[in-house]
This record gives structure tokens, sequence and C-alpha cells, in this order.
């Protein structure tokens, strides 16, 4: 796993999957590794009340609702919609869901304008078909029918940023669970085995782009994952994200629960000025999601190891949160101009602390963007 830039959660997690798996007597739907009642408590981690000889440590945070609806729809055979805004945790539920339930959470296609109908069925070897033609050894699998061969789970990204042909294919796979091959004359239908099932994610902000039929959205149970507004349930994300950034670095730099609470208030500050902006250029542009909070503090936590002193300080802090969020120019710079000077000013005025380092970062890296 050292030598893995990224682990997918079956290996990350792999001790745990195994230990879970042993000890599991509960009854298991399909060819599942784990039973429902073992998936969510891998997802979201164990309580004294399990009554387990060791703790499981919690992976995704957000309503246990949603988790159990997710399981259900996947041992019921159907396709799994998520749908949320940018950096909800969609794309992470569905690897812990397909890491706990086959152990394979790799099977993704990757929908873009540029998808077609061959990355979700089959293509060829060309070198083969020229030279003994066409035949099963010749076809490559797309994830989706290795998924079927295997009755496991395939995972489809960002659905909505394919066309509709690719969509249509999507189809007749979660309908009838086979996929033909007529190039073939024999041998030419591959069809799904039990356990066999579709994890789709789509950004609720693509609405528009390439909608989904009424067809295919009959075929999916939808679970619409809302942009965490808890702020203790957003802390223990954005500090367990960061504890593992520390250890995949391997870097020793403490991060203050002030300055923790310094970040956590300027996106809470800034989600407030966009939900009141009355038209899209009075908004920035960024999702202020929790995933961007995280990247913002990875940049810090980044810099401030290797060309600061070994501390994260409120300067470094408010300096990476202007270069992430100031993606059009002038719009957000005069955004976020305008945060500092109407609600960090007197905030540090007031309460002093980590504020002012904080206002005086935030405006020494607007001075240099602008």
């Amino acid at each position: 796993m050292s030598d893995l830039l990224r682990a997918p959660a079956e290996i990350k997690y792999a001790e745990e999957l195994d230990w879970l798996e042993s000890i599991d007597d509960n009854p298991k739907p399909f060819s599942w590794r784990l039973s429902p009642k073992m998936v969510c408590l891998f997802i979201l981690g164990s309580e004294r009340s399990d009554g387990l000889d060791r703790e499981i440590s919690q992976k995704w945070f957000g309503d246990r609702s949603f988790v159990e609806r997710s399981i259900v729809t996947l041992a019921s055979d159907r396709g799994l919609l998520l749908i949320g805004d940018p950096g909800t945790g969609k794309s992470w539920l569905a690897e812990l869901l397909s890491a706990a339930i086959c152990r394979n959470s790799t099977l993704v296609v990757q929908g873009t304008a540029g998808t077609t109908e061959d990355h979700i069925k089959y293509s060829w070897n060309v070198s083969m078909v020229i030279a003994k033609g066409q035949s099963r050894e010749s076809m490559i699998p797309s994830p989706i029918m290795t998924a079927m061969e295997a009755g496991a789970i395939g995972r489809f990204e960002e659905l909505t940023r394919s066309t509709s042909d690719v969509q249509d294919a999507l189809i007749s796979i979660l309908s009838e669970k086979y996929i033909s091959v007529p190039e073939l004359d024999s041998d030419n239908i591959v069809f799904a085995k039990p356990g066999f099932s579709i994890i789709a994610t789509a950004n609720s902000r693509d609405r528009g782009v390439n909608d989904l039929s009424s067809a295919l959205k009959r075929r999916f149970n939808f679970v619409r994952i809302p942009v965490m507004t808890n702020k203790k349930s957003e802390a223990e994300i954005v500090r367990f994200r960061t504890e593992e950034l520390l250890r995949r670095h391997r870097i020793e730099l403490d991060v203050p629960p002030t300055l923790l609470d310094v970040l956590l208030q300027s996106f809470a500050d800034l989600r407030a000025t966009a939900a009141a902006a009355g038209s899209d250029d009075e908004k920035l542009e960024s999702a202020l999601s929790t995933a961007e909070q995280i990247g913002v503090l990875e940049d810090a936590v980044l810099h401030s190891n290797f060309f600061g002193e070994r501390a994260l300080t409120a300067h470094t802090l408010a300096s990476s949160l202007i270069g992430s969020l100031a993606r059009r120019e002038p719009e957000d710079l005069a955004i976020l101009n305008k945060y500092l000077h109407g609600v960090v000013e007197p905030r540090s005025k007031e309460e002093g602390g980590s504020w002012p380092e904080f206002l005086e970062g935030g405006r020494d890296a607007i001075a240099t963007l602008s």
C-alpha cells in the first residue's frame, strides 16, 4: 500500500474488512462479502453499543439514513444514483459501498462529453481481431461488463456529463441485466451474475447539461446528499482528512483547533453571503463544499511544511483560502475583498485571537492577485 499514491478503499481498509467478514454471521444478499449491517458499520464506524472487540473507524460523515437507503437499494438489485453538489462525498460513499460489498471499487467509468457506448459495453483489441478475427478473447470488456460478469458493483461517475446515447445504452443494462455482442455468432450474450449493480453519481449543478431521461430515472433509486451544514460534523470531516494527509506525506505539523475554527467560520460566512446574493455574479464560483475546505487546509499545511516555519499560521491559511477560492477575476476577488472588510475586519477587532492575522493574510493575498 505504501507504493500507491492513493490506495482504493478495499486496500486501504483491508484489515478492517477482513476482520468484519470473519465475524459477520448475518444474512448476505447475493454474493456480497459483508451483510448490509456490516457494510453500514464499516462506513459509519462502530459504537460501544455494537459490542465489537475492536473499534471500526468512521470513514464517511453524513446522515445514517443516506447510507442505509443506499445499501437497501443495492440489496434490491436496483441502480443507485447519488446526487448532490460538488464536494459532498458522493464518490467517496460510492467507493466505500463498493469496497465493502464486493471488495472492488475500481470498476469505474468516468462520464464526460467524450464517453461512448464502448466505455460502458466493450471494445476490441484491433491487433487480435486482425490476426484471429473477432472472438471473446479479442473483446475488451468495459468496467461495467466486468462488474456484470463478476457479480460486482460497477461505478459510473458524473452520469449527467455523458451524452443521451450513452445514457440510453445504460437503460438496457439496468433493465435486462445483459449485454448483447452482435459481432459474434456464438457466445454473444454477457449475462450479469447475482450481485451486479451500478452506483452512479451526478452533480446537481450540472442540471441542463445532459438531463436524465424519464426511462433512466425509473431505473435508479435517488439518494440526495446535501451540503454539510453541521459545524461539528464538518469539523470532524476536515480533521479526519487532514490527519490522513499528514500521515500520507509523513508530515509532523500541528493544526491548532483555533485555526480549524477560523476555517469553518469563514466558509460558513461565505455560504451565508452566497445564499443572500441576488445573482450569480454576487456569488463565488466555488461551491464552498467541505471538500474545498479540505483543499484549502491541505494547501496551507503543505505550504507551511515546505516553505514556512513548519507551523500552520492564520496568515498562511488566509492566503490559501483566497488563492483557492478566487477563480474568476475580478468577480471573485471583489467578493472576497468585501468579505474581509465587511466581516473579518469587525470580527478581528471584537474577538481578536487569530482573526487579525487572518485578515492581514487575506489582504496580502488579494493584493498579490489583483
